[in-house]
């Protein structure tokens, strides 16, 4: 009997130790299955109904559609239109992106050397971020207002002269650009925060007791080594949030003068939801997904060759 005991009890132990597993398996399903369920109708279904559309004829309000390939995207190449449009997007990233990674690093080593005022100038630099950018864009058009604006003031008393920064076709897209640094630094600022504070202090001990004294030195061969993972993370976003312009450009600019500040999204929007012209506007859309895709996978792979984990 006691053999026999012994025979079955290995067997016993399996069958509950599989019905464990199962269970916890069902468990984790259960538990993800919301998520998952959220990722399809939120961005999964909606980017196949894009896909299908940018193949038809389709338009809003329309009760039809036609099939008809490659046209919309064949439209796209030959429109001067969203070549302008692509390349104003592509000026406003070349200017916004180092300089928002370049100044929100800089406040970053600012601030962090501070003990006593570093709360009060994180949150003065990290404000911008909190603040709704379609509420600050219209502070920013009375601030920049030719006649108005405290700016063209200061200008005019240090005899600079009066510039229209949002009516001058050469001015408009940078005021944009520098308008969209102001609001990412501080984003930037909290994430290169975190990355010195993750440093550890004995190596600029170490650095200081073989002769490595200058603060300029210190930075290049400890802390901008020790900070390329948190660069490329920093790099990555701020590139794709560069690329999602709207707000300011729909609220200060409308895309003028003249189509100078007219980016990407923008055009997207007038086709969309101003000419009704929905199945163009959804082959932009492709476009525009697909180029932020390749870009940032591009900008992985090359930073990631650079930096030191």
């Amino acid at each position: 009997m006691s053999t026999l005991s012994l025979a079955r009890a290995p067997a016993g132990r399996r069958a509950f130790g599989g019905r464990q597993a199962l269970i916890e398996k069902l468990t984790g399903i259960g538990f993800a299955t919301p998520a998952i369920i959220l990722l399809l109708l939120i961005d999964l279904v909606p980017l196949g109904v894009l896909g299908v559309l940018s193949f038809t004829d389709y338009e809003l309000g329309g009760t039809d559609a036609k099939y008809v390939g490659l046209a919309n995207f064949s439209k796209a190449m030959a429109d001067p239109v969203f070549r302008r449009s692509m390349w104003n997007t592509l000026l406003y990233v070349a200017i916004v992106l180092p300089g928002s990674v370049g100044l929100g690093l800089l406040v970053a080593i600012l601030v962090h050397g501070r003990k006593r005022t570093r709360s009060f100038y994180e949150m003065v630099y990290f404000l911008p971020v909190t603040a709704t950018l379609i509420a600050m864009a219209t502070v920013w058009q009375f601030l920049l207002h030719p006649k108005l604006g405290p700016v063209n003031a200061f200008l005019r008393l240090i005899g600079a002269g009066e510039y229209a920064f949002l009516s001058e076709p050469s001015l408009a897209l940078p005021t944009l650009a520098v308008i969209g640094m102001w609001q990412l630094i501080g984003f930037n600022m909290v994430l290169f925060l975190a990355g010195l504070s993750s440093i550890p202090k004995d190596l600029y001990e170490a650095a200081e007791i073989d002769g490595c004294a200058n603060g300029i030195d210190r930075f290049l061969t400890i802390t901008w080594p020790l900070l390329g993972p948190m660069t490329m993370f920093v790099i990555v976003t701020t590139s794709i949030t560069a690329f999602k312009i709207f707000d300011t450009v729909a609220v200060m600019t409308r895309g003028g003068p003249m189509g100078s500040s007219e980016v990407l999204l923008y055009a997207i929007y007038l086709e969309g939801f101003q000419y009704f012209h929905t199945a163009y506007a959804a082959a932009l859309t492709v476009i525009f997904l697909a180029f932020i895709l390749a870009f940032a996978v591009i900008q992985a792979f090359v930073l990631d060759r650079r930096v030191h984990y």
